[in-house]
């Protein structure tokens, strides 16, 4: 099974590294010296990554073959794949690879069924599942433990909690200090008048 486990962003310096958008939670294991990744889009690869370093928070790679910043360049916004084994398991049991989550069926505690993984969308701040409902919309559900509280395989399930709005838009509160402060904006100014 092919996953994507990073991918490339701008050159950096001139020696040919390049920085990369890590979407792996196991960067020192499929990121290593080494590593012989396939890519998307496929006629830039395979890529064998030569050396790999973290500079001011950033991972920063050297492929083989690749040794100016012209070249370093070319390879902007390049998927790097990594073939992996179905069967094996993230050393973190509170980790998930996307392929064990996706079609799992969303249901919040009490059983009610919210709808069907369908996609998992990687942000920078947290990931998202985005969930088919039975009447075809989709709503996105962020994938962090105060919301997704229990991801059960064998149950094929992911049990959720969500917020007052997250799902029912009719249950959202709408808190606006802006309606506030345009009150007590207008008592002010209906004092200055009265006053004047």
């Amino acid at each position: 099974m092919q996953l994507v486990v990073a991918r490339i962003g701008r050159a950096h310096g001139i020696k040919g590294e390049v920085t990369v958008e890590v979407r792996t939670d196991e960067p020192e294991l499929r990121l290593g010296p080494g590593a012989v990744l396939a890519t998307e889009p496929a006629h830039v690869g395979p890529l064998a990554i030569e050396t790999g370093r973290v500079h001011s928070g950033r991972l920063l790679l050297r492929f083989e073959g690749v040794r100016d910043r012209t070249a370093a360049e070319a390879l902007r916004n390049t998927l790097l794949i990594a073939e992996v084994d179905p069967t094996e398991l993230p050393e973190d049991p509170e980790e998930f690879y996307d392929h064990q989550l996706m079609d799992l069926d969303v249901v919040l505690a009490d059983g009610t069924e919210i709808g069907r993984i369908t996609e998992i969308t990687h942000l920078p701040s947290q990931d998202l599942f985005i969930v088919e409902r039975p009447d075809g919309s989709e709503v996105m559900i962020p994938f962090v433990e105060e919301i997704v509280t229990e991801i059960d395989l064998e149950e094929q399930r992911a049990v959720i909690t969500p917020p007052p709005g997250l799902i029912d838009e009719s249950e959202a509160v709408v808190a606006s200090a802006r309606d506030e402060d345009g009150a007590d904006d207008a008592a002010a100014d209906d004092g200055k008048k009265d006053g004047a």
